[in-house]
Formats: C-alpha cells, sequence, structure tokens
C-alpha cells in the first residue's frame, strides 16, 4: 500500500512539524494515505511553490519499507511479492542484488559481488530466473 509525502524540490522530506525537510524519508516525516489528504495540508503551507506531493512504495523507496536495506540504491525492481535492488552497501565497495520480501519484510544479499554496474545489469535483469 502506498503512502503519501510533501517533498521539496530541493530535495528532502517534510518534517512533522511541518518546517524542515529531512534528506531521507522516515518515521520523524510527515505521511498521509491518500493524495487527496497531501494536497489538502500542501495548500496550507506559506511557501508551498516548491514543494510537491510524492507517492512512496516499496519499488520507489525500499530502505523506507526495509529497515535493515542498507547502503546506496541504484536501481529495484518487482518481481510478484519480491523487490530486487542493485545494492552498493558502502560507498566504493562492490555492488550486490538484494532480495526484499515484501510479505516477511526480510532483506537477503546475494553472495555474489559485481565490481561495476555493467557487470550486474545482466544479473539484475534476468534476476527472475533466480528466484
Amino acid at each position: 500500500m502506498p503512502i503519501f509525502a510533501l517533498q521539496s524540490l530541493a530535495g528532502g522530506f517534510l518534517d512533522e512539524d511541518l518546517q524542515h525537510f529531512n534528506k531521507k524519508f522516515d518515521d520523524w516525516c510527515i505521511q498521509f494515505e491518500s493524495y487527496d489528504d497531501a494536497m489538502e495540508i500542501l495548500q496550507t503551507l506559506e511557501n508551498n511553490e516548491g514543494v510537491i506531493v510524492v507517492e512512496i512504495t516499496p519499488l520507489s523507496y525500499p530502505k523506507y519499507f526495509f529497515s535493515t536495506l542498507q547502503g546506496i540504491i541504484h536501481a529495484t525492481r518487482q518481481i510478484e511479492d519480491t523487490i530486487i535492488c542493485v545494492v552498493e552497501p558502502v560507498m566504493g565497495a562492490t555492488f550486490r542484488i538484494a532480495i526484499c520480501d515484501l510479505k516477511t519484510k526480510h532483506v537477503r544479499l546475494t553472495t555474489t559481488q559485481y565490481k561495476t554496474i555493467p557487470s550486474i545489469e545482466s544479473a539484475f535483469a534476468n534476476f527472475s530466473e533466480l528466484i
């Protein structure tokens, strides 16, 4: 189920105090169950020209839905009840594929490590065969 948030065009999500923008979307950011609810609050903000309503889903923002998922996410895709991510655990590290189960919220990294994005592209594109 998607949720909605208010995001600055410069980056960051509006905090619950409706004053500050957090770089990461987390529990302290204001969240809405519908687009209309988010638009209602957006219209009450003084400087709302640079703020938009965005939809947050496991595919668009996997780190919020999978708290154990760490690192830089370079690509995501969904295969049935699974979100597959290309992850760089820390800047400059080798790339891995993370398998995130939507039902259990369990995350596991594959053992294979890839040195570059082009080297992981084929595995990522054909990953449905490995599940």
